[in-house]
């Protein structure tokens, strides 16, 4: 897909010198960031998603608590 940005001139030209500095064009760095940008969305996505499910989850511990006595008592 092709996008069209308006971007003011001494944006661009500092943007494309600091893409050059990491060995990129300034269309590879707008790629990148862009991949990034709707990665961290699926991201979220997914940590919400897997939230969600433990809250939905019961625990399983059946009123089990833990007891520092209990666990550093000697046999």
């Amino acid at each position: 897909m092709n996008i069209t940005l308006s971007v003011d001139e001494r944006i661009a030209e500092q943007a494309r010198a600091a893409a050059a500095t990491l060995g990129k064009s300034l269309n590879q760095a707008v790629r990148d960031y862009l991949e990034q940008l709707a990665g961290s969305e699926q991201l979220a996505s997914e940590l919400r998603a897997f939230e969600q499910s433990a809250l939905d989850t019961p625990g399983r511990l059946d009123g089990w608590h833990f007891d520092r006595e209990e666990a550093n008592r000697r046999a």
